[in-house]
């Protein structure tokens, strides 16, 4: 669903991320980690098609995110880390809207029933300038999730959240990968994604340090025990 082979970006001398290769299949959940200024951020955004890469080519549900841009996001939802939602549409609207530059039939019952799974139906018809930050990312994701993406790209993700929140999108997000979704999550809190990765991406100094299972990490460095922590991990490849 997402295959990525030597993508290069830079800003004029910066290289933010260079000859980066990787793959997602369906039903993957891919943590996408590294410290700041790794090139995550810019790595899904390009992939998101808002940026354009200097070099390499990204693929998005077999389309080209360059050359078919349209149909790459057909089948793409993208979750910034601070979703910028209209501050004069209420909840409804919102996905009145998705629903409209999706073109997307009665879409009201599959509407209905995200907004009762993030127990925002009680707010449905509040604008988002009066919601919490939590309530905003909850927002986003429901839009998100509406159009049924075969490709969903997380950019911090938990921020925000009180921990009903977290563990409510958590368990949105294994049964969209159960239902053949290819998902990157890109997040700082190791600890929080832990339970939902079946595979591991490592960044640094826009280069890849690692890509493969938790289990395979923990098999290629024979110094870290059995049952290794994702952060232990992380710090072993990152600092080792």
């Amino acid at each position: 669903m997402i295959q990525v082979s030597d993508f290069h970006k830079s800003y004029g001398n910066t290289i933010a991320v260079e000859g980066l290769s990787f793959a997602v299949n369906a039903g993957e959940i891919l943590a996408f980690v590294g410290p700041n200024g790794a090139g995550k951020t810019t790595t899904i955004r390009t992939l998101a098609g808002i940026l354009a890469p200097t070099r390499g080519e990204l693929i998005v549900a077999e389309n080209n995110i360059v050359t078919h841009p349209i149909a790459a996001k057909r089948n793409l939802a993208y979750v910034p880390d601070d979703p910028k939602l209209f501050d004069s549409l209420t909840i409804w609207e919102h996905l009145q809207f998705i629903a409209s530059a999706y073109r997307l039939n009665d879409f009201q019952p599959t509407a209905t029933q995200l907004l009762e799974q993030f127990e925002l139906q009680d707010k449905r018809d509040t604008v988002a300038q009066e919601l919490s930050r939590g309530m905003r990312q909850k927002v986003a994701i429901c839009c998100a999730y509406l159009h049924n993406p075969q490709v969903i790209l997380f950019d911090e993700p938990l921020t925000g959240l009180d921990p009903r929140g977290i563990r409510t999108i958590k368990q949105s997000i294994q049964e969209r990968a159960q239902a053949g979704a290819a998902i990157m999550i890109s997040s700082h809190l190791l600890s929080l994604v832990e339970d939902l990765s079946t595979h591991l991406l490592i960044l640094h100094h826009g280069r890849r340090l690692f890509v493969g299972s938790v289990e395979e990490a923990r098999r290629q460095y024979t110094d870290l025990s059995a049952d290794a922590s994702l952060e232990e991990i992380f710090f072993r490849v990152t600092e080792g």
